[in-house]
């Protein structure tokens, strides 16, 4: 059975006879790969035919449209642009071949190599068999294929990606060892490295239900929810502030508990959907569904005094168009702003069409500068807003009613007066956050050419783009936001759009990269699917299960494929360089609010308590120098809150925290589905010398030391310091290294205190104080390059 998760198997089967699905088998071993006009020829033709022969009519050359098979292979009279088995009279080749008037011409900048030649002669050669773009067509389910090793793939996923292997003679990597298959998970599902009693725990633990437990036990977490968080909120641009002008703050905390509570309680993600684009419109909706509703108030707004409102009407509604159709669809459609797309089936129309689904929403107070504080008010009001707890101060709420309902029969008790004190100061702690709220649609026209002074296009009505489906009528009724979300999910509708996009992010946050490559756009100019039956069968898996996102992410981490080695072996460098066959596990360096959240966990800072305000640690002074509208300097927090998770640190659109910056993290202003990765010395010098990893390291080191008591060696404190840092000891040669570095950060601070005590006229004797201190900043140095490594910072 396909999918064990507590769904028959004639239930899954049913599904896939709704999305028109069918039977598909893998190629015979060993034989060589026939062209696919998908993986093979149409991204040729898109990169460099689609932009003067392609979707957008305005400016196709030639009223020639090699995006479609009738236009290729239409007889032209004369001769035919692709005449099917025969590259020599196809008018393509002679084109794409000629030294004269090559195609793509010159001065586009664009010219096909060699090996694109050869790949479109052996296409047409072979019968120019021609495909609907994949990433249109819904998900159809397919057999498992054939395989020789019959006893490696311990669950379904892992056929399809040997099947590929043993295609291309190649051999997946052995598994790897029990600490690297702990960090793994502990930094995949939930962000933060493992402890050594957890790491010793599973290394010793023989039982054959060890890993499974160990899955379970994680994705049950709450520090899996604040984890996969993190990922949703690059998605749907998350910030503390406008963006625009004066970048001022705004009111949104909640929506992240609400995010949060969402993963953590395993919320359905086609419920999850419905509640941020149409929680205001369910019947009597919940607190929580009210401040989902905030997703449609994420977006970057002006508060500038001079602002012009349909200008900025037109600005907004392109802002939701690009974030709700690349969040759900995975497509490019913000460039149908002002022509229809160069490279996909998708009109400046449709793209109209899917702003109106956002035209009742009723968020432009600002604009019309009726709101009832000034402008420049921090936070600066965003109407309409709700007056709320976080789910988790309500939780906590919950927790002290409960207990001072138990104490309620103890008169003059001191502890139920100190339990109603703290129950009144959290009730009366509400926060501002910003909700949506329908009124009557406005009027949505077509702006030609993107243009908010001509409104002379035509005016359209909501729905989808006609490549993916249409939301059928309800009589005369305008379809709503509600509709849009149902039909994003709906396993006759878009769902199966849906799925597919998000279990390749899902596979992403899992192995890397995702099956397609770019996980932003499913496109003319994305990638196709390095294995499409593999991407289709989990698309349906994860509808099948109900949206269940950690039946899926658990179906991916308890694959053979996902506990591979990432080393890479010799052969695989030449023949697959960016392991797009899944031959090994990916090793890559963990994102920036994990690079902070790993050191503090490391040294035992973490403070781990769920949801709550955004936090402010350490920053450079002078920061928000530049920032005015008002002028405002940049106030960090103190105590307990300076060591929150990354997850909560303060975002600010346009000074985005320097540590979060050094390390890839987005400004989020836009939809961010995979994040950069650089190595710079920037982030060294951020590991070095910001106050979060200076204290990190000094508490490490004083840590590690009073544990490893006054008689330890350097060696035995610096392998106490590794076993935290990278669950292992250090080798030799680190030990070496590290015991060097100690021995020059102690003459280093014996010379500081030299040179202090000659100017203070002391006796150079130290104290016993001193003598610690001195010890203790040597030591702290050595943690400094402990936490300063690449292992620290990596998932193998």
């Amino acid at each position: 059975m396909r999918c064990p998760f507590a769904l028959s198997s004639a239930n899954f089967y049913s599904l896939a006879i709704v999305l028109s699905l069918g039977a598909n088998v893998s190629t015979v071993s060993g034989q060589q790969r026939a062209i696919d006009y998908n993986r093979d020829v149409r991204p040729i033709l898109s990169d460099n035919c689609f932009f003067c022969h392609g979707p957008d009519a305005a400016h196709r050359e030639a009223d020639l449209r090699l995006d479609q098979q009738q236009g290729a292979k239409a007889d032209l009279g004369e001769y035919a642009v692709v005449v099917a088995g025969d590259a020599a009279a196809s008018e393509m080749m002679a084109r794409i071949t000629s030294t004269d008037e090559p195609m793509p011409p010159v001065e586009s900048g664009k010219s096909l190599t060699a090996k694109e030649v050869a790949t479109l002669r052996r296409w047409i050669d072979e019968g120019a068999v021609w495909s609907d773009a994949w990433t249109y067509l819904p998900p159809r389910l397919h057999e498992l294929p054939n395989i020789e090793r019959s006893d490696w793939p311990l669950n379904w996923v892992d056929h399809f990606l040997l099947a590929r292997l043993e295609q291309e003679n190649l051999t997946p990597a052995a598994e790897a060892d029990r600490v690297t298959l702990i960090r793994r998970l502990h930094f995949d599902l939930i962000g933060l490295p493992p402890s050594p009693a957890e790491v010793a725990e599973f290394v010793n633990d023989p039982s054959p239900r060890a890993y499974e437990q160990l899955v379970d036990r994680l994705l049950a977490s709450s520090s899996y929810a604040e984890r996969m968080a993190i990922y949703w909120l690059d998605l749907v641009r998350f910030a503390d502030t406008v963006g625009y002008h004066g970048d001022q703050p705004h009111s949104i905390w909640p929506y992240r508990d609400y995010v949060i509570h969402a993963f953590a309680s395993n919320l359905p993600f086609d419920q999850f959907t419905r509640e941020q684009l149409a929680g205001d419109l369910l019947s009597e909706p919940t607190t929580d569904q009210l401040i989902a509703s905030g997703y449609n108030r994420l977006l970057q707004t002006s508060h500038e005094g001079g602002v012009q409102l349909k200008e900025y009407r037109a600005i907004y509604l392109a802002d939701r168009v690009r974030n709700v159709s690349q969040v759900w669809m995975g497509a490019t459609l913000g460039c149908a702003q002002c022509h229809d797309h160069k490279y996909d089936p998708l009109s400046t129309e449709e793209f109209y069409a899917l702003g109106a689904f956002f035209a009742d929403i009723d968020d432009e107070g600002h604009l019309r500068h009726d709101e009832q504080l000034g402008q420049n008010t921090l936070p600066t009001p965003r109407s309409p807003e709700r007056e709320v707890l976080g789910y988790y101060q309500r939780e906590e709420l919950a927790a002290l009613d409960t207990a001072i309902a138990k104490l309620a029969d103890r008169p003059g008790s001191d502890v139920l007066a100190l339990l109603q004190a703290e129950r009144d100061t959290l009730a009366n702690a509400k926060s501002r956050t910003m909700v949506s709220e329908s009124s009557q649609p406005r009027e949505v026209r077509v702006l030609p050419r993107g243009n908010w002074l001509d409104e002379t296009g035509p005016m359209v009505e909501p729905n989808v783009p006609a490549i993916f489906g249409r939301i059928e009528e309800n009589g005369a009724q305008r379809a709503t936001r509600l509709d849009l979300a149902n039909w994003l999910t709906a396993a006759g509708g878009g769902g199966g759009f849906t799925a597919r996009v998000m279990v390749n992010r899902f596979w992403y946050m899992m192995f890397g990269q995702g099956i397609a490559s770019d996980l932003g756009d499913f496109g003319g100019q994305g990638q196709p699917p390095d294995h499409p039956e593999l991407l289709d069968d989990l698309a349906i898996e994860f509808m099948a299960s109900g949206w269940n996102v950690k039946h899926l992410l658990k179906l991916l981490v308890m694959s053979r494929a996902y506990r591979q080695s990432s080393l890479e072996r010799p052969e695989l460098r030449q023949r697959d360089p960016h392991n797009r066959l899944v031959a090994r596990q990916a090793r890559y360096r963990l994102p920036a609010e994990m690079v902070r959240d790993a050191a503090l966990t490391i040294s035992g800072l973490l403070v781990k308590e769920l949801g709550g305000p955004s936090v402010k640690p350490y920053q450079p002074a002078g920061i928000y120098r530049h920032l005015n509208f008002p002028e405002r300097k940049y106030e960090q927090d103190d105590g307990r809150r300076q060591w929150r998770r990354g997850l909560y640190v303060h975002w600010q659109r346009q000074f985005l925290h320097p540590m979060l910056k050094a390390f890839d993290a987005p400004s989020r202003e836009e939809c961010t589905a995979q994040r950069p990765m650089s190595n710079t010395p920037l982030a060294a010098l951020v590991l070095l010398n910001d106050p979060t990893f200076v204290e990190s390291a000094r508490v490490l080191a004083a840590s590690t030391m009073a544990e490893s008591g006054d008689g330890a060696t350097p060696s035995e404190i610096i392998d106490k310091m590794f076993l935290r840092a990278v669950s292992r000891r250090a080798d030799a040669y680190e030990r070496q290294l590290l015991t060097e570095l100690l021995v020059s950060e102690r003459r280093h601070f014996a010379a500081h205190l030299e040179a202090a005590r000659e100017i203070t006229a002391i006796g150079l004797a130290p104290t016993d104080a001193e003598a610690d201190a001195q010890m203790l900043a040597a030591w702290t140095g050595v943690a400094r390059a402990v936490l300063n490594m690449n292992e620290t910072l990596s998932r193998n």
